[in-house]
């Protein structure tokens, strides 16, 4: 599954270079590209939100400052729902808390491959590091309660393995219902991947990225109930990044107005 994901990237963007080949880039280029983007991206072990900002230290090279927040997933969940309800909320059985990894780091990104043509790719490698702060809290389940033979009761538990079985529960409970019962571990995260950045405007970034990464915390962290929990997550991911190019000799240019002006 995983190597027909990434093929099929590839191949996309195989099909962007052929597409743009041929056409000359007539637009005036930025030599001082600092830059920064919003990323949104899906790993193996979950998904998430980043913010990077990109200062220049020559023609190919980049400094990188980063931000992720991301929901950590065990590789065990599955999702369930309920056949003895009309309208039954999904859940994972098992799964005892809820994770968001927060991120910071600072890396390098290089330049491999110049963008020449208009509608071409630029190729680029990449790395990043830092601290990585994982909160966990307690998720809290819709559970089936019968109070007589012919009467039954919803009501908000833990789960426990020794007293739920799936046929209980009804669904999962608001991600915020036990925020305060929420703890905190520090540990460490990396990454290393490629980014193909595609735009057709010299101001505007829209690349694709895949790469792998690794988060490491000094004890398993207990997602699951039901299944052994690890300390060092190991994934694949894949990320589409939209932002902007910022010229510091040319601050009039950073005007939103003639960042996304259409070229003529």
């Amino acid at each position: 599954m995983r190597k027909l994901y990434i093929s099929a990237v590839l191949i996309f963007l195989y099909g962007l270079q052929l597409s743009g080949q041929g056409e000359i880039d007539e637009q005036p280029r930025i030599v001082f590209r600092n830059e920064f983007t919003f990323g949104l991206f899906l790993s193996t072990d979950g998904y998430g939100i980043s913010y990077r900002e990109g200062k220049r230290l020559d023609f190919f090279n980049r400094k990188l400052l980063e931000f992720d927040i991301a929901f950590l997933k065990h590789p065990k969940e599955v999702r369930l729902s309920n056949p003895a309800f009309q309208t039954p909320g999904s859940f994972v059985f098992g799964k005892k808390n809820s994770v968001l990894v927060f991120r910071g780091g600072i890396g390098h990104q290089k330049e491999i491959f110049e963008k020449g043509d208009l509608g071409g790719v630029a190729v680029r490698y990449f790395y990043s590091a830092g601290p990585a702060l994982a909160f966990y809290k307690p998720i809290y389940y819709k559970i089936l309660k019968f109070v007589s033979s012919y009467e039954a009761e919803i009501i908000e538990e833990k789960f426990d393995v020794k007293k739920h079985d799936p046929t209980m529960i009804y669904g999962k409970c608001s991600f915020f219902r036990g925020i305060e019962e929420g703890k905190f571990l520090p540990g460490l995260y990396g990454k290393a991947g490629f980014s193909f950045e595609y735009s057709r405007q010299e101001k505007v970034i829209h690349a694709i990225e895949i790469g792998a990464q690794i988060d490491a915390f000094p004890k398993a962290i207990p997602i699951m109930d039901v299944a052994k929990n690890k300390a060092v997550y190991f994934s694949l991911f894949a990320s589409y990044r939209f932002g902007m190019i910022i010229d510091p000799l040319n601050p009039e240019a950073n005007k939103l107005s003639n960042i996304f002006r259409v070229r003529r």
